[in-house]
């Protein structure tokens, strides 16, 4: 079957609902990953303990319809759920026009379907560690390792690449992180300057994108990066720590557990101003990821002629 013979609107529509669907199982992950809960059992529930209904369970309709309150006890939901259901379901609309609606008539519908789905499950496994990175400062060795290993298994998916590409890929996002922002920083001011997990991510997006990929990412996260935290100084005057970090410190100065400052993200807490404060990088090398999935080839080629 080519992808001329399937109705644009079917596509569309299927990419749409398993997107939205999958957003859903997304929220889980967020959620229940940093605790070191399982994210199978047990099903879905509210804050007050109660199992949610199946009809309460909808992606974004659900929301919409309770506006934004449990049925059960009427809590809030936080928007963050259908925001995440929402990212879901444009992305996997978005990679289906990139990948099936604009490839030539005479292509098979089966292997665009195929490096689709992988190019989602990376995208989606990425979007879940932004959030997590968001609350908690912290990229978890699920996503970042076992994300590279999958793109290194299912590398024929991307006839762009080959595996040398993506090795070599993975070596140089790995090292780029680690040794001038920890190694080095290390070195020449006793303290980290990025976190290791921000290695893992870049170890992961060298061997999905290889290594155009690598600096397409840290160029761009860079730059979103900066602007971010200008603009939230200036707003604000400061730039605080997410409350979950906050309270993973507290409890662990409570009971007594030792702190590692170089693995530990909530073991010191942000010095003061501008320059002392602590910003997440990955969700913005995870930002920059995702531009590069849809259109970073596309800019490169455009603004340096590389790749014609």
């Amino acid at each position: 079957m080519r992808v001329v013979d399937v109705p644009p609107w079917l596509l569309r529509t299927f990419a749409v609902l398993y997107g939205l669907s999958i957003g859903s199982f997304l929220n889980v992950v967020i959620a229940r990953l940093p605790r070191d809960e399982s994210i199978a059992h047990p099903p879905s529930h509210c804050v007050c303990g109660k199992p949610i209904a199946p009809r309460d369970n909808i992606p974004l309709l659900s929301w919409i319809l309770l506006r934004g309150r449990a049925r059960c006890c009427g809590a809030p939901i936080s928007v963050r759920y259908p925001l995440v259901e929402l990212i879901g379901g444009v992305l996997a609309w978005a990679l289906v026009e990139a990948f099936i609606l604009s490839a030539p008539p005479e292509t098979r519908l089966l292997p665009a379907a195929m490096r689709v789905l992988a190019d989602l499950a990376i995208a989606y496994a990425l979007i879940a560690a932004a959030f997590i990175d968001m609350d908690h400062m912290y990229l978890p060795d699920e996503i970042t390792l076992g994300g590279t290993v999958v793109a290194i298994v299912t590398v024929g998916l991307r006839p762009e690449i080959r595996t040398v590409d993506a090795l070599l890929g993975a070596g140089i996002g790995f090292l780029g992180i680690y040794l001038p922002f920890i190694a080095l920083y290390r070195v020449l001011r006793g303290k980290q300057g990025m976190g290791l997990g921000d290695a893992k991510l870049e170890l992961l997006i060298g061997a999905w994108f290889g290594w155009p990929g690598v600096l397409f990412t840290l160029f761009a996260g860079s730059i979103q990066g900066t602007l971010f935290a200008l603009i939230t100084y200036a707003r604000h005057g400061r730039i605080d720590e997410p409350e979950a970090v906050k309270a993973e410190r507290e409890a662990a100065l409570t009971a007594g557990e030792p702190l590692d400052p170089e693995e530990d993200p909530v073991a010191l807490p942000p010095g003061e101003g501008l320059g002392g404060a602590r910003v997440a990088f990955g969700p913005f090398l995870i930002l920059a990821a995702i531009e590069y999935l849809l259109f970073g080839r596309w800019l490169i080629a455009r603004f340096t002629g590389w790749g014609e």
